[in-house]
């Protein structure tokens, strides 16, 4: 019996260790797990994957900011007074300026339509752009599209599903945007609840296509939107935890954290 228990406790010790691993692959190659690799070449290959994993996130992310900060310096900057630019003065570029003058004069901008002068000022404007015939529909749509993106910015994608597309028994991941309104919601299936979904592409979950679904072919997940996006960006290889099955590892893990309870023999 107290063989049983040992070989139980070597077992639950081995699957953790393992399922720790699997959970970090950090672990995995850099042989903290307990399973160095024995070979000098195959240790140099997992210290090389480490690096690469660790440094390839950070420099893509700079990189992506650095980008960023130079396309918008080429936009802004012929714009600006030579007087205004640092480079003036130093004998080097500074990179962000251009950036910085945006998103200043974006924050004048508001200011200045918060009051009923500046509203005037953008009615007027509004008025003169709808009576062109082909920059009024694309002035209209660009608006629609920003106020409901910036205004419901809270409680737009805050929930990830699955549907059975594109044909039974096969599932693809979808973004609910908000309960279908309009006239689509009064001529399609009348009297049931429908849903406007978003449905990614892979490994760009910036295009996709929109879907009116029924709200009972939505099957509604506990993963977040960010952990949905990753899911798709990376093709199905960055997988979220389960949070139902962290439970149960907290709970086994405090469960072997505390004393054995001793086993009375029945009495003779």
């Amino acid at each position: 019996m107290v063989a049983n228990r040992k070989s139980r406790k070597r077992a639950e010790k081995t699957s953790d260790s393992d399922r720790d691993a699997a959970q970090d692959p950090l672990k995995l190659l850099t042989g903290a797990d307990g399973k160095t690799p024995s070979h000098f070449g195959s240790r140099l290959r997992n210290y090389f994957l480490t690096g690469l994993i660790i440094v390839g996130p950070v420099g893509i992310t700079l990189y992506v900011i650095w980008w960023f900060i130079n396309l918008i310096d080429g936009w802004v900057k012929p714009w600006v007074p030579v007087t205004y630019l640092p480079e003036t003065y130093l004998p080097f570029t500074v990179p962000g300026v251009g950036l910085i003058f945006s998103i200043t004069v974006l924050i004048i901008i508001g200011a200045l339509t918060a009051n009923l002068f500046g509203r005037t000022l953008v009615s007027y404007g509004e008025m003169m752009l709808d009576r062109m015939p082909v920059v009024r529909n694309v002035y209209r749509a660009l608006k629609q599209i920003f106020e409901t993106v910036l205004s419901q910015s809270s409680n737009s994608f805050q929930k990830v599903g699955i549907i059975e597309y594109p044909r039974k028994g096969l599932y693809a991941i979808v973004f609910v945007s908000t309960t279908t309104k309009g006239e689509i919601d009064k001529k399609v299936r009348e009297g049931e609840t429908l849903l406007s979904i978003f449905l990614p592409t892979t490994p760009n979950p910036t295009s996709g296509f929109l879907l009116f679904v029924p709200e009972e072919d939505v099957l509604v997940l506990d993963m977040s939107v960010e952990e949905a996006a990753k899911l798709v960006i990376s093709a199905g290889l960055v997988v979220p935890n389960y949070q139902e099955d962290l439970k149960k590892l907290a709970k086994g893990a405090r469960t072997r954290g505390k004393p054995p309870v001793k086993e009375t023999e029945p009495a003779e």
